[in-house]
């Protein structure tokens, strides 16, 4: 039997089907960058608790290195800015619903994460590492030996430097972090093994013995986040990176708040 549809109900069909096409998120267009390009603005999550990469300043306003990382994507881009605060929990559903166009908030990479966001090329450096003072001649794990070295005892950087330790290093473990910094601060230590993040909060507060890095142990950089299936967007923020890293603007922010250097192979 053969059915006919109206042509009214026909037309009513068409531009139902095509709405549907439109909006539905799995078949959404690469319209991304556009969309930032049209609106003059890009909406960026930041992290509000999480110095050095970003908290609220004595000024009442965002700083950190992910804010200045923001502002270099949204000037390269030629639009305005707007950040968005956010935590830990909620910025990955904030890209995903929309509320924001990308993230910024020292965000690491894993496979569950790739299943809902993609990333970009790592823009920051977060790590676990050994550091001490810039004229200590240590480069790598063979060069700790006969040294005295402070670390938080069951951290990840423990582990780690177990696992590289020459016999002769001294190793002195401490129950908390803040132990692990006095003992350097107080000349008890030659080195220390920590994250970078720690590194550099200690290096804000006590310029005097300010820690370099050594050499890293575990590496997690920071990537942003981007919407799946944005190619161009993606392509825009990987070639601001990329720019960024060969013209020296990433090295800058790293060494405002990270007080050391990026790393050659970010």
């Amino acid at each position: 039997m053969k059915t006919c549809i109206k042509p009214g109900v026909l037309t009513l069909l068409t531009l139902f089907i095509t709405a549907v096409l439109i909006t539905s998120p799995a078949l959404a267009s690469d319209d991304k960058f556009t969309a930032i390009k049209a609106a003059g603005v890009l909406k960026v999550a930041v992290p509000q608790d999480f110095p050095p990469f970003g908290s609220v300043g004595s000024d009442m306003k965002p700083a950190g290195y992910d804010i200045d990382t923001a502002r270099l994507i949204a000037e390269k881009l030629g639009v305005d800015i707007k950040l968005v605060p956010v935590t830990s929990t909620n910025r990955i559903p904030y890209l995903t619903t929309g509320k924001v166009d990308i993230i910024i908030s020292s965000l690491g990479k894993n496979p569950d994460r790739a299943k809902v966001i993609d990333f970009s090329d790592a823009y920051a450096p977060f790590f676990n590492g050994v550091f001490g003072l810039k004229s200590l001649d240590v480069s790598g794990p063979e060069d700790l030996a006969g040294k005295v070295i402070a670390v938080t005892r069951g951290s990840i950087e423990d582990l780690e430097l177990t696992k590289v330790a020459p016999a002769s290093l001294e190793i002195k473990r401490f129950e908390d972090n803040a132990s692990t910094i006095a003992a350097y601060k107080m000349g008890q230590v030659d080195l220390t093994a920590t994250g970078n993040v720690v590194a550099a909060s200690l290096n804000e507060k006590n310029p005097a013995k300010m820690l370099v890095t050594k050499f890293v142990m575990k590496n997690s950089p920071c990537y942003v986040g981007i919407g799946k299936e944005q190619p161009s967007l993606m392509a825009a923020v990987n070639g601001i990176i990329a720019a960024a890293k060969t013209d020296g603007s990433l090295n800058v922010i790293s060494e405002k708040w990270l007080h050391n250097e990026l790393p050659t192979d970010l």
